[in-house]
C-alpha cells in the first residue's frame, strides 16, 4: 500500500532522454508517471540540448513538468526509478548516455537531504536545460531558499544553446 501525503503538494519533474527514440521515450515516461497519487498539471515544450558533465555522447531531448502528488517524496523518487527501469534505463556512468531520465526537481517548499534524495535537485542552479523548461512553465517559481528561477537562468552562460522541437 502507498502511504499518502495528507495533501496535494506542487512538484517539478525533469525528464530527459538521449537513447533510441528519444520523443517516445518522454512520451512514455510521462504517461507512466501519471496515475495513482500524482496527476501532471503542465509540461514545456521539448528542448534539444548539448550533453552535459560527459559532452561525447549524443543531444539530449529535455522537459520539465508540473505535477501534484500524494506521495511522500520517497515513494515518488521510487515511482521514478520505476518509470526509468520500464523503459530500460541501465545505471552505469554518471552522466552518461541513458534511455530517460527522471529526476525530482522540487517538492513543494521541502528541503530534503538524505543518501537517497536531494530536494532541490543538487545540480538545478547550473542546468539551463532544467531552468530554461523551469521557467517556461513557471516563470515567477522560488526555490524554498527565495532564489528565483529567472534570476538563477540570467547568470548561466549556456543557455540560448537549446532549440525547442516540439
Amino acid at each position: 500500500m502507498i502511504r499518502q501525503a495528507a495533501a496535494p503538494v506542487r512538484v517539478f519533474l525533469g525528464l530527459g532522454s538521449n537513447v533510441g527514440d528519444r520523443s517516445r521515450m518522454l512520451t512514455e515516461a510521462l504517461n507512466l508517471l501519471a496515475g495513482p497519487g500524482l496527476r501532471i498539471i503542465r509540461r514545456s515544450h521539448v528542448y534539444e540540448t548539448p550533453p552535459w558533465g560527459k559532452t561525447d555522447q549524443a543531444p539530449f531531448l529535455n522537459q520539465v513538468v508540473e505535477a501534484e502528488t500524494v506521495l511522500p517524496p520517497e515513494a515518488l523518487r521510487t515511482r521514478c526509478r520505476d518509470v526509468e527501469q520500464a523503459l530500460g534505463r541501465v545505471r552505469g556512468e554518471r552522466w552518461g548516455p541513458r534511455t530517460v531520465d527522471v529526476d525530482i526537481l522540487l517538492y513543494g517548499d521541502r528541503v530534503l537531504a538524505t543518501p537517497d534524495l536531494i530536494v532541490p535537485h543538487a545540480e538545478l542552479r547550473q542546468r539551463a536545460f532544467v531552468l530554461v523548461p523551469l521557467a517556461e512553465i513557471a516563470p515567477d517559481l522560488r526555490l524554498p531558499t527565495g532564489e528565483r528561477i529567472r534570476d538563477l537562468l540570467a547568470q548561466l552562460p549556456d543557455r540560448d544553446a537549446m532549440r525547442v522541437i516540439a
